[in-house]
Formats: C-alpha cells, structure tokens, sequence
C-alpha cells in the first residue's frame, strides 16, 4: 500500500464521520445522551517480552509503595480482560518489537504481533525499535508475507498485524507524489487539506488512525522520537526523515480536524525520565523530551500517551491554551496498563477535558494466567528450544554489564573482545568498540535450574545479552578521528550527546580520560598493544553497522573509509564463548578515569 492509500484509507473514514454520527441518533434528540463514554487501555515498550520478564525488569513499584513481579504476556492478558469493557479502545506507543527476547526475536517479532493483535490492540504509533530490521521489514510486519531471508515461520506465512501502525513524523526524504486525490477526500475543505499536506511532506506510514466507538470518531496521531536516525541503524531508513514532533502532531490534528474529528489523542513513542521509586500513578516526571511535546502540542489534542523512557507516570500539564492535558506513560515489558477514562461530547464530537480520568495498572503476577496465551507463549517456547537452549561455553562467575567507575564494564569488554576476533581476518581489525546500551543483560554463574550452577551459557542467554543481530564492520579512522569518536562519548560536543556514553574497548586498546577537562581535551594517553596512537596513522576500528552509521551520536564513526563487513555481532560473541572455556570476567582496566 501506498502512502497515499494509507492517508486516503484515514481521511475517507473521517469524511463519512458525519453522516455515520447523524445515522446512530435518535429520532428525538432530546432524549439522546449528551455524552458518550470511551475507555483507552495502552501499552508501551513490551520489547516482545512474552514470557515473565526477569530481574529487575521484571518488578515494578505499585500504588502502595511495594515493589513486585509484573508482567508477562500471559498476565498482560488476563488484566486486559479484566480492564477491557464495551467502550475500550486498546492502543500501544510503541518498541512492541525489536531487542526482544529469542523466543520473539528468532522469528522476526511475528509473535508478539500475533500477541497484540490477540489482545485486540487497535492502533499503535511506531517506536524506534520497530526500525531495527528497517523500513522494508516494518511494512512486512504490517502488511504480511514471509520474511525475505528466513522465509516463513512455523506457525506458516505471516498474514501481517490486525492493528494501524501509525507515524505522523516519518516521511519520505525525496518523494513528490501529488496531493490531489488526497485533497479531494476533503470535500467542501478540500483546498485546506491539499495545502495541509503540501506543507507536510509524503508520510512513510499513516499518520493518524480514526476509531469509532459509541457513534463518535476518535483521532490517533501517531509520533515516533525525532532522535530515531541516531538509535537505529542508518541503512534501514536511508530514505526516510524524522521530522520535529510538535510540527508533526501539529499537522496531524489540524488534518483531522479539518475532516471533523475533534476528539484527538496523540500515542508518542518519546517521554521523560522519574524521580525513582514513585507510586506509577504519581506525575514523577522530571520535565524533558516528553514534556516539551506533552506541552506544546496543538490545544486540540486532547490526551497525550507516552513511551520510550520506560518509566510509569501520570500527569496533567498545560496545553498552549492553558487547559489542563493527561500526559502519562507505563513504565515498559508489559508491566503496567495505562487506563483512561473519558467522555466525548455528541453536539461538538470532542473530549470533555474535565471527564479525562487515567489511571496505570501494575501487571501484577498474583492473578491467574490467561490460559489460551499461556498455550501460546509455550507453543512458541517449544518452537525456540532447541536453538535457545543449545550449550554455547562456560564462565567461572558472573559476568555483568555493570558499569566500574571509567565505565566499562566486564561484560562489555568480553563482546568487544569478541567482536575484534571476529573481525581480523578479513577486516584486519586492530581494535574493537562496543556500544554499552547494546550489551542489554548480565552473564551470571546460574541462570536456571537447568545449568544447575555450572557456568554453562545457552544461546539463548548469550541472545539475550546481544538480541539486535547487528553486522559486524570495520573501518578505517586516522588516529585524530579516532580521537574524535572518543570525545563524542561525553556530552557537551556538537553532536548533542545526551548523557556520557563509554564506548567498550577491545583488551589491546587503552586510553585515559578526564572527567574535568573540557570537551575536545578530554581524551589522553590512546594506546595500541602497548604503542601511542599518532594523530596520523591509519587504524582499523571494527564496531557494529549500527555504530559504524554514526548511532548514539557517534557521528565521527561515519568519517571512517574502506568499509567491511563480517559476521553477526551475535555470532561474533557465541563462537568467543566457546573459545578458552571455562571464561573469567576480564579486568575493568582499560579505561583510566581521571578528575
């Protein structure tokens, strides 16, 4: 489907909105009711995560101040139903894929959809996890067939997600497809909407989503973070951009109201961070990324729902009209379900803001599972085995991604290691860098009563760690640029880095930095088994394609010449743990933080 069919699909429902909602009256309007109700059960972040998630992403803290188990699709389920009544639009704000467990992962997210769409989800907006395959494979999840490498799954071809996927802030870069069709959809306000859309830009997915419930239409705008091109690999949405949100939503809202839906719900996949340890239906929001958008959206949107920082909050801000705006999010793997309460005027078709009552449900684990997504999970379960639990080597004790006070970690110097063996034949990699937001779970000594305490790594364990299947690459940076990539790890550069990110070095790369030092000179002492680096030699510098396309605002990486590509990172790190087993956590000594 086209972009210009996914637009026409939206606006021709919201042009029949009128006729429709003239059609469901009474004859005597005096006796019709001046509301109506509508109920919106959300989701966000579930990560594919349809077996309990473990650890501490598998608590929660709930209304009382305790902290429990949450989550698990199977609960996820149950609670939904129990939430869920005649008036219930369900919707998510997504990351429902991407860096998903194996049972999820290994087949390309096509059950977690399956999931959803079980669950009766209506309308989602797009994460930036629902890029990690790219643009190509997103459409595939959303319009069906089976995946073009791996082919179909064992449940047979893929027939694509029941739910909208929606975007209003993903175009195309270089597409000028007339608006006229789309404009004509717009009767009498024709003119305004083909000038809307001349404005915009050609959108990549549909922008806007139209439900109907109680004989009134309800408008979806979909947002994606601005910020997805530095998060995601470049060459899977080389031919798309992210444009400003506000702008976006913007357009959307005068868009659906100019084809009469005036009640205007905004899912966006970005939001703030918390104050820890908060009730999740307290607004312990400190105000950020989410906030400006939460704030500065057009006053006819009525509801902000949020995503993206995993956290769980409720609050009312001010929309640019000074009304009060429920803005809120519900923390992430299907933890808590977001629960909003609302009435939508039948003379004027929009939310009464004073009837908008929202409340996040932890996804507590003391209920009863649902039975037929219990089956479903353990189908899938069983589909996995065999691979997941595949013995791939052996450690002597855990080994963590927590960070020591330079920022590396034990875990992330092991794949970095890893990733340099992998990639010197072939690549002639002289150092490896890894990522650490890429190294998304700790190696311990027993993980399950299966190893019995032994040290054995699975595959699946090992996926978990590394669940991206990025490729392995290596290029080449002179010793300066190198450099440059290193000062980039810390904020207050060009590259508007938003917190300190250390990259993890390969055991034969050393260096010192200095926590005071102003950026630019922070980065002293690089070393190559043992000899400094010049600021003119050549090295090459193996790393993921997601870091070699300038991701995490590594924009330096991108400078690099003579691109190669090897392995998988996955493949990379499994065939190093089968390697000098039993394996110990390796020294945190690479990396000399000074004040």
């Amino acid at each position: 489907m086209t972009s210009r069919s996914f637009l026409r699909l939206a606006l021709a429902g919201a042009v029949a909105s009128g006729a429709v909602l003239l059609a469901t009256l009474p004859a005597d309007a005096s006796k019709a009711p001046r509301t109506v109700p509508v109920r919106l059960l959300a989701l966000n972040d579930f990560h594919g995560n349809l077996e309990p998630p473990t650890g501490s992403s598998g608590r929660m803290v709930d209304e009382n101040g305790q902290t429990v188990d949450a989550g698990g699709a199977a609960y996820v389920a149950t609670h939904m139903k129990a939430l869920a009544n005649k008036n219930t639009i369900a919707v998510a704000q997504g990351d429902l894929i991407g860096a998903t467990p194996l049972i999820s992962a290994a087949y390309h997210d096509e059950p977690s959809v399956e999931f959803m769409d079980k669950l009766g989800l209506k309308v989602a907006a797009v994460g930036n996890h629902e890029f990690d395959e790219g643009y190509a494979e997103l459409r595939r999840i959303m319009d069906g067939g089976c995946h073009p490498v791996d082919g179909c799954s064992p449940a047979g071809p893929w027939k694509g997600a029941k739910f909208d996927y929606v975007g209003a802030n993903v175009l195309f870069k270089n597409r000028n497809e007339k608006t006229d069709a789309l404009a004509a959809l717009g009767g009498s306000n024709s003119a305004q909407v083909k000038q809307v859309l001349s404005d915009w830009g050609v959108p990549a997915l549909p922008p806007v989503s139209i439900k109907w419930m109680n004989g009134v239409p309800v408008g979806f705008i979909g947002l994606v973070t601005q910020t997805t091109p530095s998060i995601v690999t470049g060459e899977g949405i080389k031919d798309l951009k992210f444009v400003d949100e506000v702008k976006a939503a913007n357009v959307a809202s005068k868009l659906l109201k100019l084809v009469g839906v005036k009640a205007q719900v905004v899912l966006m996949h970005e939001g703030d961070q918390v104050n820890a340890g908060q009730s999740p239906d307290a607004c312990s929001a400190v105000p950020g990324a989410g906030n400006r958008i939460a704030t500065q959206v057009d006053p006819e949107i009525d509801i902000v729902l949020s995503g993206h920082s995993h956290q769980a909050y409720l609050c009312k801000v001010k929309d640019p009209a000074g009304n009060d705006r429920v803005y809120s999010q519900g923390g992430s793997f299907g933890r808590v379900i977001t629960q909003v309460d609302l009435n939508v005027n039948l003379k004027t078709r929009d939310i009464e803001r004073s009837s908008v009552v929202a409340d996040n449900h932890v996804v507590t684990r003391t209920v009863t599972p649902d039975p037929e997504i219990s089956t479903f999970v353990q189908t899938w379960k069983d589909r996995v085995a065999p691979v997941a639990n595949k013995a791939v080597g052996k450690i002597t004790a855990d080994i963590t991604n927590t960070a020591a006070p330079s920022g590396e970690s034990a875990l992330g110097d092991l794949i970095a290691d890893s990733q340099l063996a992998a990639t010197k034949t072939g690549g002639n990699a002289q150092i490896a860098l890894m990522n650490p937001g890429g190294v998304r779970a700790s190696l311990t000594y027993a993980t399950s009563p299966a190893n019995e305490g032994d040290g054995v790594v699975t595959y699946g364990e090992a996926f978990t760690v590394q669940p991206f299947n990025n490729l392995m690459q290596v290029v080449t940076l002179t010793g300066a640029q190198l450099k440059t990539v290193l000062e980039q790890q810390f904020t207050g550069g060009p590259n508007n880095q938003a917190f300190t990110k250390i990259l993890q070095p390969s055991s034969n790369f050393t260096y010192t930095y200095s926590r005071s030092a102003a950026w630019g000179s922070k980065v002293s002492n690089m070393k190559i088994d043992g000899v400094p680096v010049t600021d003119t030699q050549s090295i090459r510098v193996a790393a993921n394609n997601f870091l070699v396309g300038g991701g995490d605002a590594f924009a330096a990486f991108k400078d690099g010449t003579d691109l190669w590509s090897g392995p998988l990172d996955i493949d990379a790190f499994v065939e190093q743990l089968g390697k000098d087993n039993p394996i110990a956590p390796p020294a945190t000594n690479r990396i000399t933080a000074v004040d």
